[in-house]
């Protein structure tokens, strides 16, 4: 860790006091503002998966929504399950297909390992426009692309990927080995040119690069990288020293949850142990950071026996409505124009809503709890993804769907690590919103 840098050792002293003082709010306090916050509870949930050799490696991470515009009832969620590749569920939550992951190249090279999904809607290809769900496999560290078609036989993804397409972050195979590889994932339609772009973040490093997805005559899709953005990985903090968020040795604060406003291209980023971040969909202005998560400016020492970080003392300089880490940004839009990004605040299991438009630098607007329905059916815990889409989607949900990922599925099968995807009634949010 960084020491702070010279100051008067009074007025550090006072600062030091001070932010101590702020930030002696006690454990038992924050546990009783996350329990005042509403609490939704899910429709159905997905299957469960495990993460082990019986269950395929299938770990549950990132959703996103495909609304069926001819029969929005017949709508589809897609989904990451790691090295055990896609899933694709209906709406009642019941899988429809399942795409495995590529192979690793090599015995001793890394697997496959989808992380996270999004989707572009009506890409141009030779046969004509068409939706597609976008893939960052960070085993490859490539994109994966899939065409959507509801009706076709054997499944509604086919795989279009250029076999030709480019790694993003690595320069060969020992590099990709290291898994420092495409990690999170936001698409974007540019509306004045009609162009189509990924962002995608790069894992143990604070890199987003900027992609642009490109068709081939014979209707696969590729991409090529335009540009990329480093976000900071050590902070000035206001007593004057330096932190940098503690992190095993060697890695960087990485970014994952990323959304983009169609309305106005601004991308949001979750740096995951900082905060949000709001910058330009292209990359071209510098970051302004939205909020913080509470243990901003936490030092901590990494044991290595453990593999966790050991924190120090608060110095009261975090935010007041995120735990670490950030995950899940999602855009929920209404029909005004108006609408909110939601994020998951992993650390305490809660979600946090901040106004969409940056003119009013995304006030934060409330919060809510994915909770148990029934003793069967339990709530969220540990989000790592979410998708949310506020349009009608049948008789299941005629206000629309949200769909978080469940960190800790229960009732597991002893031992194992399983986890899964809640469906909540979109309404069922906006009315918690509401009261």
């Amino acid at each position: 860790m960084s020491r702070p840098r010279s100051a008067r050792p009074a007025a550090l002293a006072l600062v030091t006091a001070l932010a101590a003082l702020a930030a002696a709010v006690p454990a038992e306090a924050r546990t009783a503002a996350v329990e005042q916050l509403p609490a939704v509870t899910p429709r159905a949930e997905t299957p469960t998966l495990y993460d082990d050799e019986t269950g395929r490696n299938a770990n549950a991470d990132d959703p996103a929504i495909w609304r069926n515009a001819a029969d929005p009832g017949r709508s589809l969620v897609i989904a990451t399950v790691k090295e055990g590749g896609l899933r694709v569920y209906g709406l009642d939550a019941r899988q429809v297909q399942s795409i495995a992951a590529p192979a690793a190249p090599r015995p001793d090279d890394a697997p496959g390992r989808f992380n996270n999904v999004d989707l572009v809607h009506g890409l141009r290809l030779p046969s004509g426009r068409t939706d597609i769900a976008v893939t960052t496999d960070r085993g490859h560290d490539r994109l994966r692309i899939h065409r959507i078609d509801r009706d076709r036989p054997g499944g509604p993804l086919t795989d279009i990927t250029d076999p030709a397409a480019p790694t993003v972050f690595s320069a060969d195979q020992d590099e990709i080995n290291d898994q420092q590889t495409a990690y999170g994932l936001a698409t974007w339609t540019d509306r004045a040119t009609g162009r189509s772009y990924a962002l995608v973040s790069r894992r143990s490093r604070t890199s987003i690069a900027l992609l642009e997805l490109t068709a081939t005559p014979g209707g696969t899709v590729g991409y090529r990288k335009l540009r990329t953005l480093d976000l900071p990985s050590s902070f000035r903090l206001p007593d004057g020293s330096s932190w940098t968020p503690c992190a095993e040795p060697g890695e960087l604060p990485q970014v994952e949850g990323m959304v983009i406003d169609p309305a106005n291209g601004i991308l949001y980023a979750g740096q995951e142990d900082v905060g949000i971040w709001r910058m330009r969909a292209d990359l071209t202005r510098p970051p302004q950071l939205v909020d913080r998560v509470r243990e901003y400016g936490v030092p901590g020492v990494y044991d290595e026996e453990t593999e966790e970080c050991a924190p120090g003392v608060d110095p009261g300089f975090g935010g007041s409505r995120l735990a670490a880490d950030v995950e899940g940004l999602t855009l929920l839009t209404e029909s005004d124009g108006d609408g909110y990004l939601l994020t998951s605040s992993q650390g305490d299991n809660t979600f946090a809503l901040y106004d969409r438009e940056p003119g009013d630098d995304n006030e934060y607007e409330g919060g809510f709890r994915v909770t148990a329905a029934t003793q069967s059916l339990d709530g969220s815990e540990e989000c790592d993804g979410a998708a949310v889409l506020n349009a009608p989607l049948g008789k299941k949900y005629p206000r629309g769907l949200l769909v978080v990922q469940d960190g800790h599925d229960t009732p597991a099968q002893g031992e194992r690590e399983a986890t899964g995807f809640k469906f909540v009634d979109l309404g069922d949010v906006m009315d918690s919103i509401d009261d």
